[in-house]
């Protein structure tokens, strides 16, 4: 009974924590059955990362008996103690620790390690957890909660939506598998006109070599999760857009919207504000369509290219007839299932990741890009974009000195080996395409190896 009414008053402690923005972390300590000591957490604004409520408590106790040994004293914490707070308990030599909620993050009382089991150390405290633990919990989820909403607020208020626009609600987004990362918007390129466009930024800034990862229709960031972490691992920078109309990024409601020229001018200022420099560009798809196009106009930011099943489309051959009958296809189905198009590409995935592909897209007015995408490829000389591919192709043969490592799915029946030819004529100095018997249009979804390939492959001599 006394070690509940014990946590009772640690929780008041917490939540005073609460109310100044610190994580809600409180501790007592008792002596003889009252308590001597309070804490709660203070590293926020102490700027100290040693202030989590069982050090302040334990510095007050000291300071009031007079002692940094602690004999004969309880601790009790709203949540499993870290490791350096265990060190601190186990220092003090108190009698015992309780604590509420369990922190399978960090607690270093049982969950992540347990520094009181250790029977080496010359001095032994008693731990016990779970007292009050949904009570504990319960208070550290109603603040963290709060924040999060905050923070939407937040975003919203800084990247107002725009009236012939829809976003994508934050909660279709939570726990995608293997896609843990933050988002990035902006909203004042001048092509944007207040529309937010989203990008993924990880990695050190000062990072030797960049990846932007472009993807295509009807893909997002999300199809480069599997490649992310290779380039993460071996200490580069990831830049991951989400075009306009796709991902987490604002979905205009007219398909008039969306032009060859509005996206890749929106890339290119994007690179610029990023100030992207050392950079490895990877497309797939309409990634290359509208990504091939962008290195002649800014070719001191441009080490490298990874190219995987796309093409530059100049409008003077024909469009493959896969690449036709998908076009057909979506002029007939234009609300077409996405989760169950990317199950069929793609055997290989759950059908917890086909959803996620599924997630931006909850209804038919998130869908303009998707209808309008399969249009916008130039298909004649005068198309919007085919000039602009004539002349990236011209930058391709005679003016590119990067290296180029290109990497074709066999399996793809939209863009297969006639058009992988064209485009290995079509880049100078491109070694021997990296040709993937098991893969479909999606490579990235097969590309871990690959991944790991174009890091020793682009690592500067």
């Amino acid at each position: 009974m006394r070690d509940a009414e014990f946590m009772q008053m640690a929780l008041t402690q917490a939540n005073l924590a609460a109310t100044v923005g610190e994580v809600p972390v409180g501790a007592v300590v008792v002596k003889n059955g009252q308590v001597i000591a309070t804490g709660r957490n203070a590293s926020i604004h102490g700027h100290d990362p040693t202030a989590h409520a069982e050090i302040m408590a334990l510095r007050e106790a000291a300071l009031l008996l007079g002692n940094y040994r602690l004999d004969g004293c309880e601790l009790y914490v709203t949540l499993e103690p870290c490791a350096m707070c265990s060190g601190a308990m186990l220092h003090a030599r108190l009698d015992r620790v309780v604590y509420g909620a369990a922190d399978p993050k960090t607690g270093a009382a049982g969950s992540v390690l347990n520094l009181f089991d250790n029977t080496q150390l010359n001095h032994q405290t008693r731990v016990q957890g779970g007292v009050m633990a949904a009570e504990c919990a319960a208070q550290l989820q109603s603040f963290f909660q709060e924040k999060r909403a905050d923070q939407i607020q937040q975003r919203r208020a800084l990247h107002p939506l725009r009236d012939d626009a829809l976003r994508t609600p934050d909660a279709q987004f939570n726990a995608l598998p293997d896609y843990p990362w933050s988002p990035h918007y902006v909203s004042d390129l001048p092509s944007l006109e207040g529309l937010r466009l989203h990008y993924l930024a990880e990695g050190p800034q000062e990072a030797e070599t960049t990846y932007l990862c472009l993807h295509g229709n009807p893909a997002w960031s999300y199809l480069y999760r599997k490649m992310i972490p290779v380039f993460l691992q071996a200490g580069h920078r990831v830049i991951a857009p989400d075009l306009i109309g796709f991902g987490r990024s604002d979905k205009p409601k007219k398909e008039s919207v969306h032009s060859f020229a509005f996206h890749r001018q929106t890339l290119l200022e994007l690179i610029d504000r990023l100030d992207l420099t050392q950079v490895v560009l990877v497309v797939q798809d309409w990634g290359g369509l509208l990504g091939l196009t962008l290195p002649m106009s800014m070719p001191t930011r441009f080490r490298g290219l990874l190219v995987m099943n796309t093409m530059l489309a100049t409008g003077e051959t024909p469009l493959s007839p896969g690449f036709l009958a998908w076009r057909d296809y979506c002029s007939r189905a234009p609300g077409f299932d996405i989760a169950k198009l990317f199950a069929r590409s793609i055997p290989h995935l759950s059908a917890t990741e086909c959803a996620a592909y599924a997630a931006p897209f909850p209804g038919t007015g998130h869908r303009a890009a998707t209808r309008a995408f399969p249009t916008m490829v130039p298909d004649h000389h005068g198309a919007d974009g085919a000039a602009i591919s004539r002349q990236a192709m011209e930058f391709w043969q005679t003016r590119w000195k990067g290296k180029t490592l290109m990497a074709f799915g066999l399996q793809d029946p939209v863009l297969g080996a006639e058009k992988t030819k064209q485009l290995e004529l079509a880049i100078g100095g491109c070694s021997t395409p990296i040709l993937l018997p098991q893969s479909g249009h999606f490579v990235p979804e097969w590309g871990e190896a690959l991944a790991h390939t174009a890091v020793g492959f682009f690592t500067p001599d």
